[in-house]
């Protein structure tokens, strides 16, 4: 059962004009400044936390029954959360299900992640939703002891993920090979050995599962870090080349990643896929623009439309910026829409195999509708190398 509530609040979230929230502190102890958002996945906190697409930010969960699954390293998107902070409507109760190895409050205060409960969750996601994605400072003190006045000055001091490069704090630090494959029952995740496709992943953040999925879709990935350069690419001899999720300003990522993806363009015909930042440094090498949205797409239950065929998909999504689908230059088209806002999410060039889209195929979690676009990455690579034979 849930703790006993104590005498007087614990933690305290404060926004930059100077709305305070306070609540019951859970996990680390300290302070934390960031974007806040909010997700409306009914499942996976876990896959939430740790995927680093949320670096600098803050989690609002709408669905209150935050906890009850504990936590299980299978789950980990990555090796520790990433995101900021953790707001919650009830304090997490203690963990119900097999698959759990640790409590989430332990699992956030070992890994130094601030979390606050008690929260009318409904009223801060209205306010996020009218006014945008806010600046915030939260704090967790067991004594209660808060400095508002402060919280609110270092939530306006914070200079926020526009014009932030995210990308290179979440990457990996060199090179590795990947080749476990998607969770099934009974064995867990079991290893690709007969791998059909060499592919090339950029990692700007990228989550464990888009990882395996490709390793399920016959590929044999090797991660470089965000920074390779088109020659570090290529030297690897790939059949594809994979632009991976990731967090902060795709313009200023977009820096060092978008020269490195021309290059790919312009001298090779290899097949190329993105997914989240990799859709979006896709759309920047093209010649597309991004934007900054209100308080972007962050959950489990977004409605998309392939415009080729008409189907909608039901898909999982976490981004705060998008492709100007205005901005769309002469060849290349655009194949996905957002129900909810008409917004881009998916984009093709013309003639070539070379594609990407803004949702998460991979589904960690979320529905599984997405899941073909793996298989057609690995169809382009089939259909290219029985072209070259």
């Amino acid at each position: 059962m849930a703790d006993t509530a104590p005498s007087k609040p614990t933690a305290c979230l404060a926004m930059a004009d100077g709305t305070v929230f306070y609540g019951v502190g859970f996990g680390a102890t300290g302070q934390t400044v960031a974007e806040l958002c909010f997700n409306t996945a009914m499942t996976g906190y876990q896959e939430i936390m740790t995927d680093p697409s949320y670096a600098g930010q803050i989690v609002t969960f709408t669905f209150p029954h935050i906890g009850n699954t504990g936590v299980t390293p299978e789950d980990d998107e990555t090796a520790n959360p990433v995101a900021a902070g953790m707001v919650v409507k009830w304090d997490p109760t203690l963990a119900s299900n097999w698959r759990s190895t640790e409590e989430l409050k332990s699992w956030l205060t070992r890994t130094g992640r601030i979390a606050i409960g008690g929260i009318d969750t409904r009223r801060l996601t209205r306010v996020i939703r009218q006014q945008g994605a806010p600046h915030v400072a939260m704090a967790h003190d067991p004594d209660g002891n808060f400095d508002v006045d402060a919280l609110v000055a270092a939530a306006r001091a914070w200079s926020g993920l526009e014009g932030m490069d995210l990308a290179k704090e979440v990457t990996c630090a060199q090179s590795y090979r990947w080749d476990e494959m998607r969770w099934a029952w009974p064995d867990g995740y079991p290893r690709q050995d007969a791998p059909k496709h060499k592919v090339v992943a950029i990692d700007y953040g990228a989550k464990r599962n888009i990882l395996r999925c490709l390793a399920s879709a016959g590929c044999d990935v090797t991660v470089l870090p965000a920074t390779a350069t088109a020659e570090e690419v290529l030297a690897h001899n790939p059949d594809g080349v994979f632009l991976s999720n990731g967090p902060g300003d795709p313009a200023a990522t977009g820096v060092y990643a978008v020269p490195m993806i021309k290059t790919i363009l312009d001298t090779t015909d290899l097949p190329v896929f993105g997914i989240c930042l990799g859709h979006q440094m896709l759309a920047l090498a093209l010649g597309a623009k991004t934007i900054k949205m209100n308080h972007g797409h962050h959950g489990a239950n977004h409605p998309v439309k392939e415009l080729e065929t008409g189907k909608v998909e039901i898909t999982s999504m976490n981004h705060g910026f998008a492709v100007d689908a205005q901005s769309l230059p002469e060849g290349v088209t655009q194949t996905h829409v957002s129900l909810f806002d008409g917004s881009n999410c998916g984009i093709r060039l013309s003639g070539r195999p070379v594609f990407s889209v803004q949702q998460h195929p991979e589904a960690s979690p979320g529905p599984q509708d997405s899941f073909y676009l793996f298989e057609r990455f690995a169809e382009a690579m089939e259909a290219r190398k029985t072209v070259d034979a």
